[in-house]
């Protein structure tokens, strides 16, 4: 007979959460591995003696892995999610009939705590996978992502320059949080002059017409962090990447072990830097979480938008053993001239040349902010040269040439890329597969895309909680094979035996029956 369920709610109830959850339930094992006792005392600072008692610090970093474990990024939606699952409420220490925090509770007590107390979080789990032998500090790779910051591209507004830069500077500096000094109203006034001719004849060129005639908001066609800012979000900055849109973002650092993939470092940085200006901070948090461990950073990998002249000259006084590749710029030779490092000059080598000398002349900041140095041989060397036209130019008299204040450390790394090419595509590779599929799980399983809250500080936490959720989950599924020893003398004496046996057996074949019987028996 067919059978039909109908459904009546019981006054009284009597559920048990650890008999309806399974005992190898993902959340059950996390409450069993991860102690987070010790977020008490580091909280203990943010509260008072007196007064209603606020969430747990314990629930409430456990609510935060749930959300990053599940991929959620709204606090609604997540509050919503723990509520309906037996087994995050067990892992939450909340019961059927208990009522989980608001929403709004979470985002205050985020934005409560300081950083460091997000960071000890992170140490305490990378702690959790050394101890496990997960992490061996040999190799590190790093790399960034640019993470989407709560803000709008429609929320930026342009700064306005006045005439009178004195008073204008002490009104910001007293009523807004926004300071601007007068160098930054010079390059703001500069920007100002390249953009009138660039958006000549363009939508919105003077600025007047806000929306079109359908009521969208018409925006020119490029945007500058010197000229526009966010008032939803000051510390958001616009960046593009190749291929896709400008937007508001943060800028990710991540450091990676190559032994199992473990996050060893990992911070948030403002989105208008460039790669080699971070370098300096992702290693020295490194560094730190290492040395923690009592494990030392031996090897650096990254690729070459880390290369610069500070960032070597800093790997280069640290004694750190890195391989980033030179950036497109530079040149390990001059066609046609030789250096002299001794006497510090350029020696022209060209066969139908005048040999002349390029002196060093000084050095030298260019419009990009690089300083260089400059080295230039004399009008009386160069005029009657019969290479002049092609090696200077149809009206200079004179060769110029700029090297880098840090040439040293650039031909330092070409030289150890190029001596052991082999071993460097090594590292190239594996700075490939180490770092990359990493930064790719976070962005797109664990919640990293995207920050919901504004702020440098909250996107910090933000990349710290993303770091430790991955390691957490390599740690929960981490595993390590160690056939028991009984297990391989055994197997060892099965395999002599069966050796013996058809050593035996072949002997017998060969002594005792004829080719056609041996193909008989073969083939029964």
């Amino acid at each position: 007979m067919q059978g039909k369920k109908n459904f009546t709610p019981q006054l009284f109830v009597s559920v048990n959460l650890l008999d309806m959850v399974p005992v190898d339930n993902f959340y059950r094992k996390l409450l069993t591995e991860l102690d987070l006792h010790f977020i008490y005392k580091a909280t203990q600072k943010y509260y008072g003696k007196e007064g209603q008692e606020s969430i747990d610090p314990v629930v409430f970093f456990k609510i935060l892995l749930v959300g990053y474990l599940n991929n959620i990024n709204s606090d609604r939606q997540l509050i919503a999610f723990c509520s309906d699952s037996l087994s995050i409420r067990l892992f939450l220490g909340y019961d059927v009939h208990e009522s989980l925090p608001w929403h709004s509770t979470i985002s205050r007590t985020r934005s409560l705590y300081g950083e460091e107390v997000f960071l000890s979080l992170f140490k305490e789990v990378l702690k959790m996978c050394v101890s496990k032998g997960m992490v061996r500090g040999k190799r590190q790779a790093v790399d960034s992502v640019f993470i989407k910051a709560n803000a709008s591209m429609d929320s930026l507004v342009e700064k306005e320059v006045l005439e009178d830069a004195s008073a204008f500077v002490n009104e910001l500096e007293e009523n807004s949080e926004f300071k601007i000094t007068s160098t930054r109203k010079k390059l703001v006034e500069q920007h100002h002059a390249w953009k009138e001719e660039a958006y000549r004849g363009m939508p919105n060129a003077t600025g007047k017409d806000k929306v079109d005639e359908f009521g969208n908001i018409i925006r020119p066609k490029y945007v500058s962090n010197h000229t526009h800012y966010s008032p939803t979000d000051s510390d958001a900055r616009v960046s593009v990447k190749p291929g896709k849109a400008r937007q508001l973002n943060y800028f990710g650092q991540i450091a990676v072990d190559d032994a199992h993939h473990v996050i060893t470092g990992a911070c948030s940085d403002f989105a208008d830097k460039r790669d080699s200006q971070c370098l300096e901070q992702i290693v020295e948090l490194t560094k730190e979480n290492l040395k923690e461990n009592e494990i030392e950073l031996e090897e650096l990998l990254a690729d070459g938008g880390y290369s610069s002249g500070e960032a070597l000259a800093y790997l280069h006084e640290k004694n750190i053993d890195a391989y980033i590749p030179n950036f497109g710029q530079y040149k390990p030779e001059r066609e046609g001239f030789t250096f002299n490092k001794e006497e510090n000059y350029y020696q022209c080598t060209k066969p139908e040349g005048n040999q002349a000398k390029l002196l060093f002349k000084g050095e030298k900041t260019d419009s990009k902010g690089y300083t260089k140095r400059t080295y230039r041989s004399s009008e009386s060397d160069c005029k009657n040269c019969p290479l002049r036209e092609q090696c200077c130019g149809k009206s200079t008299k004179f060769k110029k040439l700029d090297d880098s204040i840090h040439k040293e450390h650039y031909d330092r790394m070409h030289q150890k890329l190029t001596q052991n090419e082999k071993y460097a595509k090594k590292m190239s590779r594996i700075r490939s597969k180490t770092v990359e599929p990493v930064i790719g799980t976070l962005v797109n399983f664990i919640n990293m895309k995207r920050v919901n809250t504004r702020g440098i500080k909250n996107a910090n936490k933000h990349v710290l909680m993303a770091s430790l959720t991955y390691n957490l989950k390599k740690y929960l599924r981490f595993t390590i094979k160690k056939p028991n020893i009984l297990d391989q003398v055994i197997s060892l004496k099965q395999e002599k035996c069966f050796a013996f046996v058809k050593t035996v057996y072949q002997d017998f074949i060969i002594s005792n029956l004829s080719t056609r019987n041996f193909r008989i028996l073969n083939y029964i």
